[in-house]
């Protein structure tokens, strides 16, 4: 059946969403329609916290109560084929959708990695369909010995998560040296290595699973020390790869095969092709090569840029690179990283500075509740100008890893950080005498 609108967004996830409301905002006598390929979808972020936080693994469903509200269609199909010089997408179901702006939010799929006995019952990846996390869910919770494989914020939150769960035996194997490597130094690695280990966690640094074990689900895994470990169920939290075939079928050009190209605005070398979210290619900020970052903050950031810029260039965009602003949350410690660390600036080539603050999160400290917090700053030597950071604490690591944030993006230096005004509470933040990231910039002008 042939059918007509003016946006055809491919995607539900959140990417697509906010691209669908936000060219329904600016463009309102425009007929939108949003494809997606899973009827039952999920919140990403929120996939770890099915397992025990959430009360019912649905309280994690992602509906289309946004698309109702704002009178756009939804339709649960599968793109098949994009004919650009028609401007139309074939779908599974037999139909055509001709369009006069398409966005593509088509997302990412989980690395397969090359283990022998991977595709084994017992062995999950993340897929963002919920009927097949539930699934994932219970058996889990029925599992005694459970290998989260990946150390990065995937793996570690589903290994803090399901160590909720009573009587589990919880593995987590990472060939690198320390969790959240990619995000952090090597001392707020440790910091949350030793929350884990806390929780009762078996931490693999520096291994591979070499082979799954079993007759057609898993009973055991090699590892590269030669160990073999008895295992229930095993998870696969090593990260995704963009979602472009579609794409590249189309003729539409990608970045070394890491995303599709586009602009700042979002657009592909097609002018009428948009594409955000984890398919779209991702740019340093500072350095401007290709970053596999991959979160649903960056995503919907790109999706407001493409929605509103769908005709017109409506909202002139100032950050023209990706900065990478990661939080995570393992048992009441809270990490947050921004921007280049200390290992990737130096790395780089860029000659840093860098100061670290020990401090609380509230303040007097004698107050119930209070978690000691650490910030680090890193600054360009001569010119001052900051180019990443990392906060541990409790709760107020959110607001200050945002605050990180935003000056990473506006350039700020260390002499405009030193002299920042805030809010502060008792309750909600570090003292204002010795907030940790005016202190750490205060330290830094002091050696420049």
């Amino acid at each position: 059946m042939d059918k007509r609108t003016d946006i055809l967004v491919i995607g539900g996830g959140p990417a697509g969403i906010i691209s669908a409301v936000t060219a329904k905002k600016y463009y309102s006598d425009k007929d939108i329609v949003v494809m997606k390929s899973i009827g039952n979808g999920c919140i990403p972020c929120g996939i770890p916290y099915m397992f025990a936080s959430l009360k019912n693994p649905d309280d994690n469903k992602l509906g289309n109560a946004a698309m109702e509200q704002n009178k756009i269609g939804v339709v649960v199909d599968e793109a098949l084929k994009i004919d650009r010089k028609k401007k139309v997408v074939i779908t599974k179901n037999g139909d055509s959708y001709s369009y006069e702006k398409l966005i593509l939010a088509t997302g990412s799929s989980p690395i397969m990695l090359p283990i022998p006995g991977i595709e084994k019952k017992g062995v999950w990846h993340i897929n963002k369909d919920m009927d097949y996390l539930k699934q994932c869910v219970d058996e889990i919770k029925k599992a005694k010995n459970i290998l989260v494989i990946g150390g990065g914020f995937i793996g570690v939150e589903f290994a803090d998560e399901i160590s909720k769960l009573e009587g589990k035996n919880v593995f987590l194997a990472e060939m690198l040296p320390n969790v959240l490597a990619n995000s952090f130094d090597p001392e707020f690695a440790q910091i949350a290595e030793d929350k884990l280990k806390a929780q009762g966690i078996n931490l693999l640094m520096n291994t591979k699973v070499k082979e799954i074990i079993g007759k057609d689900k898993v009973e055991k895994v090699k590892l590269s020390d030669g160990k073999e470990l008895e295992i229930d169920s095993v998870i696969l939290g090593v990260g995704a790869v963009p979602n472009i075939r579609l794409a590249l079928e189309s003729g539409l050009e990608a970045v070394n095969g890491k995303g599709l190209w586009v602009d700042e605005y979002m657009r592909t070398d097609d002018p009428d092709v948009f594409a955000v979210g984890d398919c779209a290619c991702k740019k340093d900020f500072y350095t401007r090569k290709d970053t596999p970052v991959m979160l649903a903050s960056t995503a919907t950031a790109e999706a407001r840029i493409a929605g509103a810029n769908l005709y017109q260039l409506k909202v002139i965009r100032e950050n023209k690179g990706t900065i990478a602003i990661y939080s995570t949350y393992i048992s009441g410690l809270v990490l947050g990283s921004a921007g280049l660390t200390e290992q990737t600036a130096k790395k780089e080539g860029f000659e840093v500075i860098v100061s670290t603050i020990d401090g609380v999160d509230k303040h007097p400290g004698s107050l119930p509740g209070v978690s000691k917090g650490k910030v680090k700053l890193i600054f360009s030597k001569h010119s001052g100008i900051l180019l990443g950071g990392q906060v541990s604490c409790g709760m107020a690591c959110a607001q200050m890893i945002n605050i990180i944030g935003v000056a990473i993006q506006k350039r700020m230096s260390a002499s405009e950080l030193e002299t920042l005004q805030l809010a502060t509470h008792p309750y909600l933040t570090s003292a204002p005498t010795v907030y940790p990231i005016i202190v750490a910039a205060q330290e830094v002008s002091r050696k420049m």
